[in-house]
């Protein structure tokens, strides 16, 4: 199939939107499946915490190494290998609560081959963007883990009934290779050359990894980086999103389980409500953010903080009334909302990379996005062992005190981080 009559940047534009939809269906699967087998083989909640959380610790790990990656031999290689690797996991390693050994493996190792995957796309965009298309193309590139998460929450509880928790393991893995597949037959570099007021621009060609034939070698100035305000105004927002987003998507299944007596099984399609949310928000916040710019209603700086401020606060709103509601359609509107502005939000911080270091943004999303992992590191164990801590205090974990907490954490954190991104962010290019 020939694609000859769309530009090439909409193409790999929509295979990364595919990308982070299949990254995030097997995020999501992996969760409902191990949830659904460690309830039966009696693994208690710490001990989930800690499974669920090690997927972090790799990813973690290959952030930074990931952007490096991407910046040295190209994105395109970086995200096909990435894919290739988690694929191959996911097929060959069995999934048995009790082996806890095997387990906390084959997740680091899930976890070190995704870590390249964000740094690697936005190598990618940085590459084909042009940046008065770059809010809305990013945003429908992320877009895709909110389907993916959606799609997860709504297929898989019931692929999990009918073939059992396994089943998950292997779809995922033939996810992973139908797009590889794609990647291979329709991703392509950007020409190097023929393209100067795209270089010019502060994308396109100039932005290609150097190779053998090139003596000079790309500098990457590490010590700048780490030492911006505006680059650590993105960690800190990076790391609120995740940690919110990780939570509610590893433990909400619990929460339904054990906090609301709900199956998940037995829920209609309102479980992927949260995540469809998130889809459109995510898209409509590209959209209303390059309005804004492209119209000279605001500044790209004040586009990015008015966006930013109101996804977040809107957010921590929501996330610390989700205990109070005690129905299945009030914790689904609490967290629909929660998602859907902290999706909105991502137009500010999470383009932000490639507005003030569009030649080093796959480093620069590597540095934020560590800061993310850890978050999942944190927020998914420590979940674990306050649930745990609670049901000392109230016996099971149907009372609604058991997880306030739980959601009043993130909620904290998201007025804190727009607070910091209110004052140290901008949105100039600040790295040659």
């Amino acid at each position: 199939m020939k694609l000859s009559n769309i530009p090439q940047r909409y193409v790999i534009v929509f295979l990364t939107f595919l990308s982070t939809c299949v990254c995030y269906i097997e995020r999501v699967g992996f969760s409902i499946a191990y949830t659904v087998a460690a309830d039966a083989a009696g693994i208690n909640q710490s001990s989930k915490g800690t499974i669920l959380s090690t997927f972090f610790v790799g990813y973690a790990c290959s952030q930074v190494p990931g952007g490096w990656a991407a910046q040295k031999i190209g994105g395109r290689k970086v995200l096909l290998l990435s894919f290739v690797l988690w694929s191959s996991t996911c097929f060959l390693v069995p999934l048995d609560p009790n082996r806890v050994g095997l387990l906390v493996v084959a997740r680091l190792l899930v976890g070190v081959a995704q870590g390249f995957i964000f740094p690697s796309i936005h190598t990618v965009l940085a590459q084909w963007v042009p940046p008065h298309e770059r809010s809305r193309l990013v945003s429908i590139t992320t877009s895709g883990m909110y389907l993916g998460a959606a799609l997860g929450m709504w297929l898989l509880p019931a692929l999990v009934e009918l073939r059992g928790p396994e089943s998950v393991f292997l779809a995922e893995a033939l996810a992973g290779v139908i797009w590889s597949l794609l990647w291979i037959r329709y991703a392509t570099d950007p020409p190097r050359s023929e393209h100067p007021k795209a270089a010019a621009a502060g994308f396109g060609g100039a932005l290609l990894p150097t190779n053998v034939n090139h003596h000079k070698v790309t500098h990457i100035p590490w010590k700048k980086i780490m030492l911006s305000l505006p680059v650590w105004a993105i960690v800190v927002n990076n790391f609120t999103f995740h940690y919110a987003l990780y939570v509610l998507m590893n433990w909400l299944p619990t929460y339904f389980e054990l906090g609301l007596q709900i199956s998940l099984q037995g829920m209609d399609s309102s479980k992927m409500v949260p995540y469809l949310n998130m889809f459109v928000f995510s898209i409509v916040g590209g959209f209303i953010a390059d309005y804004l710019i492209t119209k000279r209603i605001l500044s790209v700086t004040r586009t990015r903080k008015f966006l930013n401020t109101v996804g977040f606060l809107v957010a921590s709103a929501a996330l610390m009334a989700l205990p109070i509601f005690r129905t299945e359609s009030g914790v689904i509107l609490c967290s629909s909302v929660a998602l859907g502005f902290l999706a909105l939000g991502r137009a500010g911080f999470a383009v932000n990379h490639m507005d003030i270091a569009p030649r080093y943004a796959g480093i620069v999303m590597g540095v934020s996005n560590t800061a993310g992992t850890l978050a999942g590191i944190i927020g998914v164990d420590l979940t674990g062992k306050l649930l745990e801590a609670s049901k000392l205090v109230y016996s099971d974990l149907s009372h609604p005190e058991s997880w306030r907490v739980v959601f009043f954490i993130p909620g904290l954190l998201c007025i804190f981080s727009s607070v910091v991104f209110l004052l140290f962010s901008t949105g100039e290019r600040i790295f040659d």
